[in-house]
């Protein structure tokens, strides 16, 4: 089993976000967002927060096909959340998503949700207890989560199959952000030790891809 490599919390150099903003994740953003609109189904509307959300496309995605949902994007990264602020601006979308610039998990804002998801975020922490905690901080009653991340592959070979499978046109900044993710993943084994070590219960862990895991379910 290949050993994990940590990589920087924030991704947020200029061209690092232009390119990130740029490329094309619409397969795995659109996997996401039809999983948590099935995992929402026959629930009522509420308010939603996507923690590290990047650049908004799946903030944009979930309130074109949630419109009752009002959502909260935030991000650390001052050059991804610019980003965000104008392709939320570009989908006419002010005024049901809002974006907050903060850190976890200092910067919480203080109140509670009913639905908390997180996509690629957790393998850029240093300490990935902290979006297990930030996620207990912010669930309200009966809370929806859905988090997906990249799961590390077995030896470096495989890593390289992958980008090659998934990158092989993508600009260079992007295909190494790619490879470091993917060392810095983490395997369903070690999630589920530590969602077991954060008491989060009522969440169930599956394989949606090829290089995904994906923890969802409601808080008990």
């Amino acid at each position: 089993m290949m050993k994990r490599t940590p990589e920087p919390e924030l991704m947020d150099a200029p061209e690092q976000a232009r390119a990130y903003a740029e490329a094309d994740f619409s397969e795995p953003n659109r996997l996401f967002v039809n999983l948590f609109r099935e995992l929402v189904e026959n629930t009522e509307a509420g308010q939603l927060i996507d923690l590290g959300c990047g650049p908004g496309d799946i903030c944009i995605r979930l309130a074109r096909v949630l419109p009752d949902w009002r959502l909260v994007g935030l991000d650390a990264g001052p050059n991804m959340l610019s980003l965000a602020q104008t392709a939320v601006k570009n989908a006419e979308l002010q005024s049901r998503i809002d974006l907050v610039l903060a850190r976890l998990p200092d910067e919480l804002p203080g109140k509670r949700f009913d639905a908390v998801i997180s996509n690629s975020l957790l393998h850029h922490l240093p300490e990935p207890m902290v979006l297990w905690e930030s996620v207990r901080t912010l669930a309200g009653p009966g809370c929806l989560v859905q988090v997906m991340d990249l799961h590390r592959p077995d030896t470096p070979k495989e890593v390289d199959a992958i980008v090659d499978a998934h990158a092989a046109d993508a600009p260079e900044v992007l295909r190494n952000d790619f490879r470091n993710s993917l060392h810095a993943a983490y395997t369903c084994s070690e999630i589920q030790a530590q969602i077991d070590d954060a008491g989060l219960s009522g969440l169930t862990l599956s394989r949606p891809s090829d290089r995904h895991w994906m923890l969802q379910g409601k808080l008990g």
